[in-house]
């Protein structure tokens, strides 16, 4: 037998423990406006990039709400029981709904895909990169994990610029996130998940329409079989 290292908490770890516990602590209440995020780096002695990641995190779980130019905000205290209850009513979609969601899933990301590769600013790519860092993360819960595959998904639309196509997925978030919860396996399987997130990732930051079209098509065809992999278990029940 063999004594393993005990792992220590990351730093972003921490910020997201201290956040929290200041808002548990009822230092803030739902709604409240948060210092700039100049500031709380100051506050917590934590670089910039951290502050980010952790502030990322919190916001899949609905702790935080980021408004753009206007700053960060508590979010509702209800939002991860209503996350909560997104997961025990995920169950109840149809194949049929989950088969006509991943057409449209397919007709908006791949071209979302190829949009971003184009327009992306660094900012944004380094925003997409802390969200496919913490949905693969080891150790991470699985509800956390689907939360920020979620929001990858999401931001990718919302980078796109085109407000049409960011208000479509505006409408349907919450079937978003509860059609994944269905399709992704739990315990997820990191590596699956961070071949395709990375492959579109590393089309984004070089800048390759083309490649990151693929990749997105490559992730599209796997939701696609995790449908009909659902269909057929319906069939043989």
């Amino acid at each position: 037998m063999t004594f393993e290292p005990i792992a220590q908490p990351s730093l972003v770890d921490r910020v997201v423990e201290r956040i929290r516990a200041v808002i548990d602590q009822g230092h803030f209440q739902a709604g409240d406006r948060l210092p700039t995020e100049f500031e709380l780096a100051e506050k917590l002695q934590v670089s910039r990039s951290v502050l980010r990641e952790a502030v990322s995190r919190l916001e899949t779980l609905g702790v935080l709400e980021v408004r753009r130019g206007r700053g960060m905000f508590v979010g509702s205290r209800g939002a991860l029981a209503s996350c909560v209850n997104l997961v025990k009513s995920a169950m109840t979609i149809s194949p049929k709904d989950l088969r006509q969601f991943a057409e449209l899933r397919r007709g908006i990301e791949i071209q979302a895909a190829r949009l971003v590769a184009q327009r992306a600013t660094p900012a944004q790519v380094a925003e997409l990169t802390e969200l496919c860092d913490a949905m693969d993360r080891d150790g991470a819960d699985y509800l956390e994990s689907v939360q920020a595959d979620c929001q990858f998904h999401r931001k990718l639309v919302d980078f796109t610029g085109n407000e049409l196509m960011k208000n479509v997925m505006e409408v349907v978030h919450e079937f978003l996130f509860a059609g994944m919860v269905q399709t992704t396996p739990r315990p997820r399987n990191l590596t699956r998940s961070r071949q395709y997130h990375q492959a579109i990732l590393d089309a984004i930051k070089a800048k390759d329409p083309a490649a990151a079209e693929q990749a997105m098509t490559v992730h599209m065809d796997s939701v696609d079989r995790a449908v009909r992999e659902i269909e057929a278990k319906q069939k043989q029940n």
